[in-house]
């Protein structure tokens, strides 16, 4: 699952070694000067990679980052509440030659507990980069970017694939099909019955009680939220992402789509070719306007 919000063992070096479900990476820069200061305890920023490399294709990428504090005395990270208004940097590739500078990613905190920081920059080329995030460590945080052709899951501009999701009529092997309480409106039919109503579609891949970093509950309320402002016009599925309470066996939804990680929301339009996606961590703005995308 995504990185913890919360405490997580750590030193400054150090690279996070993710599981296979383990999304998103590495604590890769500390933070001298954000907006002019550090930690609210004094310590420098941390800047936490918030998605997985694996996944990313040139075109337009989306590379959100989340701010904390480490204690020297026990290791320990915790995402900062109140951070600063935005942060910036820029891209280099191999060589340390600057590709794309003047990069700014504002604060993404809009309905949700924790800010996270998104970098939104057009990458033409697969390669392996850095982000050089200003005023942190000289190393940044490595970017990279991959041949279409190796990414198995699904990309923006490609067909939305069916898939028979758990409902309240049949759970297929899930249960709860919602962890959420009370359970989300969202099983009424399938994804694979969604994508043939002609309608745009929104489908969220989450475990709201089981998601480490605490994102996964926030976002499916306000996916609910946006279902309610849009009404008919869109039609909205939800999967989770594990079989039973127990939390040990992954769903058919992970594997249909070659997901390693969650949150993950696919939106598509009325003929089912998927407009946006968005990775591990998103806030109430950047849905409603990946949701725009299919209208």
């Amino acid at each position: 699952m995504a990185v913890p919000y919360t405490i997580m063992r750590i030193t400054r070096r150090d690279v996070l070694a993710l599981s296979s479900f383990g999304a998103v990476g590495a604590f890769s820069a500390f933070v001298t000067a954000c907006g002019g200061g550090g930690s609210s305890q004094g310590q420098p920023w941390l800047i936490s990679r918030r998605f997985p490399n694996t996944v990313l294709v040139p075109g337009t990428v989306r590379l959100p980052m989340s701010i904390g504090s480490v204690n020297p005395a026990t290791n320990s990270f915790a995402i900062e509440e109140n951070g600063p208004g935005e942060l910036t940097g820029r891209l280099v590739d191999v060589n340390g030659t600057t590709v794309l500078d003047g990069l700014r990613a504002p604060a993404r905190r809009t309905g949700v507990p924790f800010a996270h920081y998104t970098f939104t920059p057009t990458i033409e080329s697969p390669g392996i980069y850095t982000l050089m995030i200003d005023g942190a460590d000289p190393n940044g945080s490595t970017i990279e970017i991959n041949d279409p052709a190796n990414v198995t899951i699904p990309l923006v501009g490609t067909q939305l694939a069916p898939f028979d999701t758990p409902t309240v009529i049949d759970g297929r092997g899930v249960n709860p099909i919602c962890t959420r309480e009370p359970g989300c409106p969202f099983h009424q039919h399938t994804l694979t019955d969604a994508l043939a109503t002609g309608k745009p579609v929104a489908y969220l891949i989450g475990t709201p009680a089981y998601c480490q970093t605490g994102v996964c509950g926030p976002i499916l309320d306000l996916l609910m939220n946006e279902a309610s402002k849009r009404g008919d016009s869109m039609s909205f599925v939800h999967a989770e992402v594990y079989t039973d309470d127990s939390a040990t066996s992954h769903t058919a939804a992970l594997s249909a789509y070659n997901l390693t990680f969650e949150p993950v929301l696919f939106v598509a339009d009325a003929g089912g070719k998927l407009t946006a996606r968005l990775d591990a961590t998103m806030d109430a703005d950047e849905i409603s306007a990946a949701l725009d995308t299919a209208t």
